[in-house]
């Protein structure tokens, strides 16, 4: 009897246990829910810092909301880098990134925002990742070709301007800078002859030497 009473008592405490946490997570799902609309109505009046704040609450709450905060730093960032404040933008892209670190768009943005500031190895970096992430995207290639091209590194651009004609095969923009390029490889291949020495008759030195009045 004894023992009957015990198990009976056990399974009322694991049954309030599970009624306890059903109603926690109940109360959760549904400060997530009202946190998470009162994020995006922030969004939608551009209300930056609220709307991050009440997602972030959301997010802690319930995780499926993390893509909606990953929005709305990227929101911010854009508004930011409207505004020319470029390392602002910068940050909030790296916030979005921790959160959605697959996302290639993204690092796509930062690094528009790192080109501005001429940042150029940033952002090479960030077109590399976002290569990774999505590898048959021509944009993709095509910048971080030009941003070779600036660099001078001929070699490499013109591996990027030849992946993006094999996707795209009309691109116009590459087949320009393809041209481009080859003309460089060709001056760069071209050696040049060596200067012949002065004669004496027509030395700068000579000619302008001091003579007596």
């Amino acid at each position: 009897m004894k023992k009957i009473f015990v198990f009976t008592f056990m399974a009322a405490l694991a049954l309030c246990a599970a009624q306890y946490s059903t109603a926690a997570a109940t109360k959760d799902t549904k400060e997530a829910n009202k946190a998470a609309v009162d994020g995006a109505e922030a969004a939608k009046n551009q209300q930056w810092d609220k709307a991050i704040e009440l997602l972030r609450k959301a997010t802690d709450l319930d995780h499926k909301y993390a893509q909606n905060l990953a929005a709305v730093y990227q929101q911010r960032a854009y508004a930011a880098a409207t505004n020319q404040q470029f390392q602002d933008a910068i940050s909030d892209y790296g916030e979005a990134i921790k959160i959605s670190p697959e996302d290639p768009r993204i690092y796509e943005q930062r690094a528009a925002v790192e080109m501005k500031l001429n940042d150029m190895d940033k952002a090479l970096a960030d077109y590399s990742e976002a290569i990774k992430l999505k590898p048959n995207e021509v944009k993709y290639y095509s910048y971080r070709s030009y941003i070779y091209e600036v660099k001078g590194d001929i070699q490499n651009s013109m591996a990027d301007t030849e992946k993006v004609l094999k996707l795209d095969p009309k691109n116009q923009e590459a087949l320009n800078r393809k041209k481009r390029l080859e003309t460089l490889q060709s001056l760069r291949a071209t050696p040049i002859p060596p200067r012949p020495p002065a004669s004496p008759r027509t030395s700068p030195a000579r000619a302008h030497s001091p003579h007596k009045p």
